[in-house]
């Protein structure tokens, strides 16, 4: 496959760089034009809520190298804007903000953050909704956060930069959903995630995927569910991709507090240039409990065998596990989670990766306007040599462990103020992959309610 032209790339940069904040000017500009509909002016005002948040922050390895570290601090300026309302039929809830970063010594790295997000709804009729979510960001951290449904709170992406570049993510997804019972729907799901980075190492990507699926119960005990996926992949310079996954589940709920359930996974993976196309099949079974109204748990476990058209195949136990207690002042999540996971869609563009993580958060609330927390993790990578064969990358394996706590003050109801604190490193069986980080933050943030 050749690689795409300049033409082409940069049509696709300019997509990624102004797409989302068109559709920013687009809703605002709906929202004034319905303002007879919702309500006068003075009401839809008080729905505005801007704030602005100044952030030091403190590494004592910014680009996570293994030697010459480069330890800096950086000032960070937050404006943003908060709006949200909920109506019988419709809803919406927004949240942007853009840092100007300033960098104490690496002034070269001066750059403008970006995050957002957005969540909106309506109701055609009671039974057939119509939803939007999206979010963006702009960063320039190594290590990306995972922000995807299933994604356990405070991890992220397995694949990372290797040293401080700005990049640019922007996911949209619109849905359609029609209830025809209590318990049954069909959906349709669809999802376009673009990346772009200014990495010379990495490259920019788009990922269109649609995903129908139905949901049905045949009694108050038994029900199934069918998903099919379709992704369509282009990258900058990788051989482009098209992926088909199905996905069928039977569960049986002995009470409105247990439930089984029986999954089977298959995943088709095929690429359109020298990369070995590969296929997965992954059979599970699985429980969710609710112990008491504060404490729920969530275990699946199967097994998975990735079977490439090339190489050997891979197989290995998959499980997820999910454990959730909240009490009316404390938090309390543990995780594991193991087997496999694919992204094509970031900075390294890895692909198929064995995987393995646990993690562990306490959030406590001592007094009304105090918070605090305490989070530990381990994750254990390994690209999988055998499928990324063509890729002419060697296979590594990252040992990754992390600690840290924070705590937050709401000192007057319109400002507050909080502390993280963080050591994270990474034993990797390539040199030039370990690292060692330090790091805190503070921040102050003023609200206009």
């Amino acid at each position: 496959m050749q690689p795409k032209g300049e033409e082409e790339i940069r049509e696709m940069k300019i997509r990624q760089e102004t797409g989302w904040l068109f559709r920013v000017a687009l809703f605002f500009l709906l929202l004034s034009s319905s303002s007879a509909v919702w309500a006068d002016s003075e009401d839809i005002l008080s729905k505005f809520h801007p704030y602005i948040t100044v952030r030091e922050d403190y590494s004592n390895n910014i680009n996570l190298t293994a030697t010459n570290k480069k330890s800096d601090f950086i000032t960070v300026v937050s404006p943003g804007l908060k709006f949200s309302t909920s109506e019988k039929t419709y809803g919406m809830d927004m949240d942007f903000n853009a840092g100007f970063n300033i960098y104490a010594k690496e002034e070269d790295k001066n750059y403008i953050s970006l995050l957002g997000n957005l969540n909106t709804w309506y109701a055609l009729t009671p039974r057939l909704m119509f939803r939007v979510r999206e979010y963006i960001i702009r960063s320039d951290e190594v290590y990306e956060p995972d922000y995807s449904a299933t994604a356990i709170p405070g991890t992220n992406l397995i694949q990372r930069e290797f040293r401080r570049t700005p990049y640019i993510r922007n996911v949209v997804e619109p849905s359609v959903e029609y209830r025809f019972g209590v318990q049954n729907a069909i959906s349709i799901n669809y999802q376009n995630n673009l990346y772009n980075t200014q990495s010379r190492t990495s490259e920019d990507s788009m990922e269109n995927f649609i995903s129908p699926k139905l949901t049905y119960w045949f009694d108050i005990r038994n029900g199934i569910s069918l998903e099919y996926g379709l992704t369509l992949g282009n990258f900058q310079r990788s051989p482009d991709l098209v992926g088909n996954m199905a996905v069928g589940r039977y569960t049986h709920r002995f009470n409105p507090k247990t439930s089984i359930f029986a999954e089977y996974t298959q995943l088709w993976r095929n690429f359109q240039g020298p990369r070995i196309d590969y296929n997965v099949y992954r059979p599970s079974i699985g429980i969710e409990h609710a112990f008491t109204p504060t404490l729920s748990s969530k275990v699946q476990v199967g097994y998975y065998w990735a079977d490439p058209n090339k190489g050997s195949s891979v197989n290995a136990p998959f499980y997820d596990i999910l454990i959730t207690q909240r009490a009316q002042r404390t938090t309390y999540t543990l995780g594991f989670q193991g087997g496999y996971t694919e992204n094509f869609f970031t900075a390294e563009n890895r692909g198929f990766t064995q995987y393995h993580r646990a993690l562990g958060r306490i959030n406590h609330e001592p007094l009304k306007r105090v918070n605090v927390g305490l989070f530990s993790s381990f994750e254990w990578s390994k690209n999988v040599n055998a499928i990324n064969l063509l890729t002419g990358r060697v296979t590594e394996i990252d040992r990754i462990w992390s600690i840290g706590g924070n705590a937050g003050y709401q000192l007057l109801k319109w400002l507050t103020l909080s502390l993280d604190l963080s050591y994270r490193e990474n034993f990797s069986n390539i040199n030039t992959a370990d690292y060692s980080e330090y790091r805190g933050m503070f921040s102050i943030t003023a609200t206009y309610n």
